[in-house]
């Protein structure tokens, strides 16, 4: 296997995200690849969720479930510490990428680990683990074929789910044959076949396992993983050290929670009715035991969600499993990819959780990205009010940084003080009817005076320009007022 390709660190979006999308949109193929994909995502989650009545049900199970843990995360969490310390797990708690990555790394120099073998992790992707080991001389190898994929190429996920949607199979054999050795082939089978075959030996030569958390049980103090690939369980059981990262809203009340919100990650996700694998750990080996770990830590990271959580409205975008559906359904997404946001979590979803990771400071056109068109917040599984928590966040962008109260990093990064005095002028015009009548008479007299540039309106649309007439004259004018 040739040497992987570096990573590139991502932890601010540069450049601006009208400048990628841009780019995006003149990118041909790439638009051909999410259009295939996306359609066809659409049509296998609608045929899975064909009885609306079913499915309404469902999602509002998923909401009332989700909802009722954020009302307890504290307890929960700390509930889910003391169960999993019980059962032989150790918790360490990072409130920043940074402290993650240092507990991970620690744990790895302890056990003077140079190999770990990773599953799909979102939030490893999150705090940039790969780049950051790599630094330290440890190799962080993905063994989930599109992350993998992905890592060959030297590139971020473009999906949650799916991180090298955007390349096709010709792309794909592309890569192989120049990476690997490989003789060129689009078969899609014997690709997978292909990168199979060179990651199966790496899960026994790994000294460290890496895997995400897709839901953390409190009750019983379990962690739950689901895939298709088998790739996680051979993460997570096979090396001798086990470390599963994942956010602290991850967590659920008991088992009976996890039923309903599998059924509805699986379906809104692949239009599956359930993974091939749903993998519960509870406790490292034990000695009766034949395999698995013998040393299991999990990393629960903060990383902005407190500050989502401390706002009533805006704590419902912790509510997020993680599903896609909003990417696969996006107008937006699905015609500039996921690169185009520049962040780990891309599409509707990473528009309204990507604010409380980097900042709006660092995300302030991601809120504006949107046509409100409202199929986000349609086909959310848990019913995430994802339009009106963007309008949310285009608030918090405007108003001024010293305003009171402070709720959020970055808030005002867009803020004007002309174009504040100017909505000021607006709302006194339009609540004056003296200033109003002044204002349309000499508008439509002297209407060829607007001007043809009015800033960014003008990039897509024309000046808007007043009529000849006003309304109210017409309307005079029809009702013969004007000859009384």
């Amino acid at each position: 296997m040739n040497q992987m390709t570096r990573i590139p660190a991502l932890e601010i979006p540069t450049p601006p995200f009208k400048t990628r999308a841009r780019q995006a949109l003149n990118d041909e193929q790439l638009r051909r690849n999410f259009r295939v994909a996306m359609d066809s995502l659409m049509t296998k989650r609608l045929a899975i969720m064909s009885d609306p009545d079913e499915r309404e049900r469902l999602r509002e199970m998923g909401n009332r479930i989700r909802a009722r843990a954020l009302s307890k995360l504290p307890d929960l969490l700390e509930k889910l510490e003391a169960n999993l310390a019980r059962n032989g797990i150790q918790v360490h708690w990072a409130e920043t990428t940074d402290e993650a990555n240092a507990i991970v790394q620690s744990i790895a120099e302890a056990h003077k680990a140079t190999r770990l073998i990773k599953g799909k992790s979102m939030v490893s992707e999150e705090m940039n683990m790969n780049h950051v080991l790599e630094k330290q001389g440890i190799e962080c190898l993905e063994s989930d074929m599109g992350e993998y994929i992905i890592q060959l190429a030297g590139q971020k996920p473009s999906h949650i789910i799916m991180p090298a949607i955007h390349m096709n199979a010709a792309q794909v054999a592309s890569l192989f044959s120049n990476t690997l050795g490989t003789e060129y082939t689009t078969d899609v089978d014997e690709l997978i076949q292909t990168g199979r075959r060179v990651l199966r030996q790496k899960f026994f030569e790994a000294d460290i396992g890496i895997s995400g958390v897709n839901f953390a049980v409190a009750e019983t103090g379990t962690l739950l993983l689901v895939e298709n690939e088998g790739n996680g369980r051979m993460s997570t059981s096979v090396p001798n050290v086990h470390i599963a990262v994942t956010g602290i809203e991850k967590v659920v009340e008991n088992l009976r929670d996890v039923v309903p919100l599998l059924s509805l990650l699986t379906r809104s996700a692949l239009g599956q009715p359930i993974t091939t694998y749903v993998n519960m750990i509870s406790s490292p080996r034990k000695s009766d035991e034949l395999d698995g770990p013998r040393e299991v830590h999990l990393v629960l990271l903060d990383n902005g969600r407190s500050q989502a959580f401390a706002d009533g409205e805006l704590r419902q975008t912790l509510n997020c499993i993680r599903c896609g559906a909003c990417m696969n359904h996006c107008p937006v997404y699905t015609r500039i990819g996921g690169h185009a946001y520049g962040t780990v979590y891309p599409g509707p979803i990473g528009k309204i959780i990507s604010p409380h990771l980097l900042g709006l400071e660092n995300t302030p056109d991601h809120p504006s990205a949107s046509s409100l068109c409202g199929a986000c917040g349609e086909v959310c599984p848990v019913k995430i009010p994802i339009p009106a928590l963007l309008r949310r966040l285009r608030e918090e962008n405007v108003k001024p940084p010293e305003a009171t109260p402070y709720l959020m990093r970055g808030q005002g990064s867009k803020f004007s003080p002309r174009e504040r005095l100017t909505w000021k002028g607006w709302k006194t015009l339009y609540t004056s009817p003296t200033l109003y009548k002044s204002f349309a008479y000499l508008a439509t007299r002297f209407r060829n005076l607007t001007p043809g540039n009015v800033g960014p309106w003008s990039e897509n649309h024309a000046a808007p320009k007043p009529a000849s007439r006003s309304l109210h004259e017409l309307a005079r004018e029809h009702l013969g007022e004007d000859k009384a």
